[in-house]
């Protein structure tokens, strides 16, 4: 074979090489949706030491008296060798009773329906993570990135892996008489936001929630503000209507700026199975159109309310790091 043959032969071999490494590449760039709405400067900006997550790790866990094996900050990273960590297995009943949100126990093959597909759309269940490409364990079940928890399994979570969730975040400026209320100490216009207190916890929060397997982002930042901040389940028919209208207003683009996507410190986490989130700021800047809402806590929710924004703030999971965000983004007191 001349040399003519053998170059001809070897080129096209080259360059599907090429091809399917470049296709690779490009997919594990793209873990996140299409963007939808613009994106805040300050989540840019972020470039602080990794999140060493510590709610996480907390005791008990949510909704039970279950106790995690202790695990110590120095210990969390994956990469750090711990031949004696030995964490408690534990899934919750109502996630064992088989409800449609979750998923089977992968490790029982007798309940399984078809093999998952990690770090990937499965379907219509997104189970790509917004950090990128996540390990699989030894039972090949997904690995948190963040690290150690003291738990395997899943805990409350419905989902192995990523459980995705959308937070909105609705904001305006508190004002008297007219005008924007300016804190003594900083100088600043102080920013508020529409909060529930969480039934489990008794902690504020946003009133986000999961995104349902093939919903758009966009529909689950109104649903879940509509069922926990105004009680949308239960409204009657020519409110409804209202509540549609007004959504026009205040979830347009034009008030939006999405502020995080990423991992959640979140109590319910476990190694195998956590939260992460898109959080999105709505900003009403001249407060006519969040004014007209009428506020009324869900079935998930104990009460709601507008709260002023600052420090001292005790909210739920990494709810106050997507606040302080929203202070800088606007410049407003923190």
């Amino acid at each position: 074979m001349d040399q003519t043959m053998w170059l001809c032969m070897l080129y096209p071999t080259i360059l599907c090489f090429l091809w399917i490494r470049h296709s690779t590449s490009l997919l594990q760039s793209s873990w996140c949706p299409p963007e939808r709405y613009p994106v805040c400067p300050v989540m840019l900006c972020d470039t602080g030491s990794p999140m060493i997550h510590i709610k996480a790790r907390s005791s008990p866990y949510p909704g039970s008296q279950v106790k995690r094996f202790p695990v110590h900050c120095d210990k969390v990273r994956w990469s750090r060798e711990w031949a004696e960590y030995d964490p408690v297995d534990y899934t919750a009943e109502v996630v064992k009773a088989g409800p449609e949100w979750a998923d089977p126990d992968f490790r029982d093959s007798s309940r399984l329906r078809h093999v998952p597909r990690f770090n990937a759309l499965d379907g219509v269940i997104n189970r790509r993570s917004y950090l990128g490409v996540y390990d699989l364990d030894e039972d090949n079940l997904p690995r948190n990135p963040m690290g150690r928890t003291g738990m395997i399994s899943r805990g409350l979570l419905g989902k192995w892996g990523p459980n995705h969730a959308a937070d909105p975040i609705v904001t305006r400026w508190k004002r008297e008489g007219g005008g924007k209320v300016i804190h003594n100490l900083s100088g600043k216009p102080i920013l508020q936001f529409i909060a529930i207190e969480r039934k489990d916890s008794k902690q504020w929060a946003i009133p986000g929630g999961m995104v349902d397997a093939g919903e758009q982002l966009s529909t689950t930042l109104k649903r879940e503000f509509g069922e926990e901040a105004l009680n949308s389940l239960k409204l009657p028919g020519p409110e409804k209507v209202r509540m549609r209208k007004q959504f026009r207003t205040i979830f347009s683009k034009e008030n939006a700026m999405k502020i995080y996507a990423g991992y959640v410190d979140d109590p319910r986490n476990t190694d195998n199975a956590w939260m992460e989130t898109q959080a999105v700021n709505f900003h009403d800047d001249a407060g006519d159109s969040v004014g007209d809402l009428n506020l009324h806590a869900g079935d998930d929710a104990g009460d709601v309310q507008w709260l002023d924004i600052d420090q001292n703030l005790q909210l739920y999971a990494s709810h106050t790091r997507f606040l302080k965000s929203v202070v800088e983004l606007r410049d407003a007191h923190w």
